[in-house]
């Protein structure tokens, strides 16, 4: 098949179930665990917004003037503790509305180690399944983007809130008590989070006290001992056996390929 790469779906069940969308199309992984694969990448490059040709890809899929207009695209989906909003310069006003003011998860999750991420609560578990966490517990609900990368920052001078995407494609993270170290997080954030709810008031911050851990088991049958990333912009073949799918990334016993990275390059894929 042939068409544009978009990023993988994903289903929690037992084990992760994963589809590669090529074009109006997709493939099925899970099945092809074991098997020789094969994506070549045809040398075009479509806008995953406006869908026009464009030569570079900047934020993983867009064109320069996507990537320069549309919120979606703007430094506080980064860093959300920077929005913008209320000072009148959000770049989609409208968008900012529908994505950024709804329910968001501020939580805890283990993929190559222990971190704290956020994400609107539409997106669980899709968000943790993408950082390739074995291990993941929400621990507040806030009304807001804004207000958790607040929480986001305060957690984060304790625990880490980044992802290593090589160490965790290197193995399976080893088991953390995720319970015991959100009340130990909690109480040492106290403070922070008291300032944040007399901000904002009690109804923007829920504490999630009788959540359960989720734990996440991917179709992965070796990881690699050595990690080598492939750049479609360098290898326009990428081939192997599939032995197994993370995050967004497809492991071959020659390598690695984030597909989220390449997302509106046309290729051609067969197995």
């Amino acid at each position: 098949m042939q068409g544009q790469l978009r990023k993988m779906h994903v289903r929690l069940e037992q084990q992760v179930q994963y589809e590669l969308p090529v074009g109006d199309q997709s493939v099925s992984l899970n099945p092809l665990i074991g098997k020789p694969v094969k994506l070549t990448y045809t040398g075009k490059i479509f806008c995953m917004h406006c869908n026009r040709a464009i030569k570079k890809s900047f934020n993983q899929g867009y064109c320069y003037p996507c990537f320069t207009s549309l919120a979606q695209c703007d430094m506080c989906i980064m860093k959300p503790e920077t929005c913008h909003y209320e000072a009148g310069t959000c770049r989609e006003p409208a968008w900012g509305e529908e994505f950024c003011f709804q329910p968001h998860v501020v939580y805890l999750a283990n993929s190559s180690g222990i971190k704290v991420g956020i994400t609107r609560q539409s997106q669980i578990p899709t968000r943790w399944i993408d950082q390739g966490a074995v291990q993941a517990l929400p621990i507040f609900k806030v009304q807001s983007r804004y207000i958790s990368g607040l929480i986001e920052i305060a957690i984060a001078k304790h625990v880490s809130d980044k992802t290593s995407w090589q160490q965790m494609l290197k193995s399976k993270a080893e088991p953390i008590d995720l319970l015991a170290k959100r009340d130990e997080l909690v109480a040492v954030c106290e403070a922070e989070l008291a300032d944040i709810t007399q901000r904002f008031g009690q109804q923007a911050i829920e504490c999630l006290i009788d959540q359960p851990v989720v734990d996440i088991h991917f179709p992965v049958d070796s990881y690699p001992v050595k990690i080598k990333s492939f750049n479609l912009d360098k290898d326009a073949e990428v081939s192997g056996v599939l032995h197994g799918v993370k995050g967004q990334y497809l492991l071959l016993d020659t390598g690695v390929i984030n597909i989220r990275k390449f997302a509106g390059y046309e290729v051609e894929f067969s197995a």
